[in-house]
């Protein structure tokens, strides 16, 4: 992830409301009510976020914006919920992370306070493949949320659908 793209979304964090209201009932009538329910448990900045990169993502693809690919792009941060972490805390955790690397991260989520919170905001990725799975979502869907920070060679998702959330993610 570059340096300006979390530069992005730290300044837009700090605006803590969600997407304007016909955004937000556009993004749930893309998903399942099991995917409603995690959708509403992220904060306002990661659903306003969410909603921009499916925008951008059906700019892109047009007719070809499945309802799987719009929720993949709307819930492929979702495992940050389970971390509880606000800005600033998400801000330390990333630094720690680039740090000592992501593989700290499965240690970290074994301790307590912020150091468990760290490590479970580092693993947002196969978290949220996890709750996806539990709320019955789409292969595609679960898939991007478990992939979406591996290399490009160890993606599974069609490459040329994976290469535009990707890119819709602004990474």
């Amino acid at each position: 992830m570059g340096w300006g793209h979390l530069a992005r979304r730290f300044f837009g964090s700090l605006w803590p409301s969600g997407p304007p209201a016909p955004e937000g009932a556009w993004a749930e009538s893309q998903m399942s009510d099991r995917e409603v329910l995690l959708w509403r448990r992220m904060s306002g900045p990661d659903r306003r976020h969410a909603v921009g990169v499916a925008r951008e993502v059906e700019r892109v693809l047009g007719d070809e914006a499945t309802r799987p690919i719009l929720v993949a792009a709307l819930l492929h941060d979702v495992g940050k919920i389970e971390s509880g972490l606000g800005t600033f805390g998400r801000v330390v955790a990333t630094l720690a992370g680039k740090a000592a690397g992501r593989e700290m991260a499965r240690e970290w989520q074994r301790g307590k306070g912020f150091t468990r919170r760290t490590g479970l905001y580092l693993r947002h990725d196969a978290l949220g493949a996890d709750l996806l799975t539990m709320a019955g979502s789409d292969p595609l869907v679960i898939a991007w949320a478990g992939q979406h920070h591996r290399d490009r060679s160890d993606w599974t998702v069609d490459q040329p659908t994976a290469d535009v959330l990707k890119a819709a993610d602004g990474d």
